[in-house]
């Protein structure tokens, strides 16, 4: 079996007769996706005319800078190359830290996102692609209209991917779904925290109101679209060194505040891979995070990129 058919039949695990999708999401649900959604992107698009004269110092811009760190890295390294890809094995102190860290990133509960992510690679760029840009066609405003659903425009989709389809494994996993279920908790503890350490580190209530609005709000919504700019820009434009079913293509702008995400060819091509980064220049801060963590022997059994498997993916 192929490195890419590997890859594909892991994305698609059990994947034969049940529905694409499961249950609808409830009143409440949707409420809060659009209030933890549009709340942290009116937070960025404030951010300049607060950051202009006042409201922003060192201590905001520490703490955003590692709660972005901790939380982005919990979405490449455990939501997606981890829970989604299996790309490699982790310890039960490991799984469940992974799984917190990611949830911080306000990016929906952990089976949402893995069972969302999995039909993604199911059914890429094609019909059943939950945020693909070309599924409107190819003239200009259908691809507006497609570049706008891939980003965000998806999200508020209320029909959810069936996580018995795409994800049967995590929905056998007890501490997954306690994870899961306590998504309102890390959404508290994601927003709280920021404001508690800057109001304690400049012992003053206005250090918390400006931590929660710039390593909060705006971090959150910082995060957001990094991330979503995979699933847009990186399947429109950039390089495709390698062989994939659709249009996922390198957007080196991206690679360092995406942690190496934006190397999504490679990911596309070879799906398990533990390194998306593999050619000369392209750092992949996920990828060196990975190696660190097996290092200390967090985790095993990690599937590193080969001559023998990029040989396989390379374009001609």
């Amino acid at each position: 079996m192929t490195a890419t058919a590997e890859g594909q039949r892991a994305t698609t695990t059990n994947g034969g007769a049940k529905p694409i999708f499961g249950e609808r999401r409830g009143f409440w649900p949707q409420f809060g996706t659009y209030i933890f959604i549009l709340g942290p992107f009116v937070a960025v698009i404030a951010a300049v005319p607060f950051a202009w004269g006042w409201g922003l110092g060192w201590v905001d811009i520490g703490l955003a800078a590692f709660f972005y760190t901790l939380t982005i890295l919990g979405v490449t390294v455990g939501f997606h190359r981890y829970f989604t890809h299996g790309a490699f094995k982790a310890k039960r102190g490991m799984r469940i830290a992974l799984a917190i860290a990611g949830s911080m990133a306000l990016q929906g509960p952990i089976l949402h996102w893995v069972a969302d992510h999995r039909r993604h690679h199911a059914f890429s760029d094609r019909e059943g692609d939950p945020h693909s840009p070309w599924l409107f066609g190819t003239s200009p405003i259908a691809l507006m209209r497609g570049f706008w659903h891939a980003h965000m425009g998806w999200i508020f989709d209320r029909k959810l991917t069936n996580a018995e389809r795409f994800a049967p494994d995590m929905l056998a996993d007890k501490d997954m779904v306690r994870v899961h279920k306590q998504f309102g908790m890390w959404t508290a503890v994601t927003l709280v925290a920021p404001a508690v350490l800057g109001g304690l580190l400049t012992w003053s209530w206005w250090g918390a109101v400006t931590a929660f609005f710039w390593a909060g709000l705006v971090r959150v919504g910082f995060a957001h679209h990094v991330t979503w700019s995979t699933n847009s820009v990186c399947h429109m434009i950039g390089e495709r060194p390698f062989k994939s079913r659709d249009k996922a293509a390198n957007f080196w702008p991206l690679a360092i505040l995406s942690m190496g995400e934006a190397w999504h060819n490679l990911h596309h091509a070879d799906p398990t891979s533990a390194r998306h980064g593999v050619l000369r220049g392209q750092i992949d801060i996920s990828a060196r995070l990975i190696w660190v963590f097996e290092k200390f022997g967090w985790v095993y059994q990690v599937r590193w990129p080969t001559p023998e498997r990029l040989a396989r993916v390379t374009a001609d």
